[in-house]
């Protein structure tokens, strides 16, 4: 077996042995069901600086390129349109990216053009976050 292998096999039986559990996984879009799913985040900001990333800082992990409304979720599929309307208004994000594994589907993480804009973000918590 490949060291990646190896190493996510380890991973997913530690999560498994841990007992995480996903509170906010994924649903396919319903146009018959218009309305959002509600859950509470925590939010962080990332950079495309190198020490935040990987040896691809402006490419996402669904292969688009880093840009204004991007966010990074672990459990939400890429392509998943989110609201944070108590931060944000109506802007609608657009999960294309991922955060480390060690990160629980708790946490988004909000992309910012420099690293200064994401450190000042901060880190916010319990915030709401409407799933579409």
């Amino acid at each position: 077996m490949t060291t990646a292998i190896t190493a996510a096999i380890l991973v997913a039986r530690l999560v498994i042995a841990l007992g995480f559990v996903p509170t906010a996984v994924a649903e396919d879009k319903n146009p018959s069901d218009p309305a959002p799913r509600q859950v509470r985040v925590i939010l962080t900001a990332y950079s495309s600086s190198p020490d935040e990333t990987d040896s691809t800082p402006f490419t996402t992990a669904s292969g688009k390129d880093t840009g204004d409304g991007i966010i990074a979720s672990n459990c939400l599929s890429f392509g998943t349109e989110v609201k944070i309307p108590e931060l944000f208004g109506d802007k609608v994000f657009v999960v294309e990216d991922r955060k480390h594994f060690r990160y629980s589907c708790d946490w988004l993480d909000i992309w910012h053009p420099t690293k200064a804009e994401a450190k000042k973000f901060g880190i916010k918590r319990n915030v709401e976050a409407l799933v579409f």
